[in-house]
C-alpha cells in the first residue's frame, strides 16, 4: 500500500441504493455505486494483461455486490450478482477510485456512447471483435 493512501475505517454496503461506502482516515468518505466497481473491476478479465486490451463492460446498470470478502490487510474482494469475482480492490485502488470517480464515470459512458452500447442488463450483447464473415 501507498504510504500516503490512508487507512479505511468503515466499510458499508447500501443494498437499496447498491453502493458501497468507505470512509479513511483523513476523514474523507465516497460512495461508490456497484455498477462503477463493476465495470472498474481490476480483475484481468475486465482490465486484459495489458493497455489497449481493456473490455468494455455492459449491461451492468443493475448489478448488485453479493458478498465482500477481506484480502489480508490491505484489500477486499468484491462478489458481484452477474458471478464476476476476481477483482482484488486495494485500499489504495478504492482510494483512488473514489477521488477521480466522477472523471471515470464520464469517460465509461463516452466508451459505451461511441461503442453503441447500454448499460442496461439484457440488452444486446456488445461484440469487441468483429463479427466473422
Amino acid at each position: 500500500m501507498a504510504s500516503k493512501t490512508p487507512q479505511p475505517t468503515e466499510i458499508k454496503l447500501h443494498q437499496k441504493s447498491r453502493t458501497l461506502e468507505i470512509g479513511f482516515a483523513d476523514a474523507k468518505t465516497f460512495s461508490l455505486p456497484c455498477e462503477f466497481l463493476r465495470v472498474y473491476s481490476p480483475s484481468a478479465e475486465v482490465r486484459g494483461h495489458g493497455p489497449g486490451q481493456e473490455v468494455l463492460q455492459t449491461g451492468k446498470k443493475n448489478v448488485e455486490i453479493t458478498a465482500i470478502e477481506p484480502v489480508g490487510t490491505y484489500a477486499i474482494l468484491l462478489r458481484f450478482s452477474d458471478g464476476h469475482d476476481t477483482g482484488i480492490y486495494s485500499w489504495d485502488l478504492l482510494y483512488d477510485y473514489g477521488i477521480r470517480q466522477e472523471e471515470m464515470w464520464q469517460h465509461y459512458l463516452e466508451r459505451m456512447k461511441e461503442a453503441g452500447a447500454s448499460r442496461e442488463p439484457g440488452s444486446t450483447p456488445f461484440e469487441q471483435r468483429p463479427k466473422s464473415k
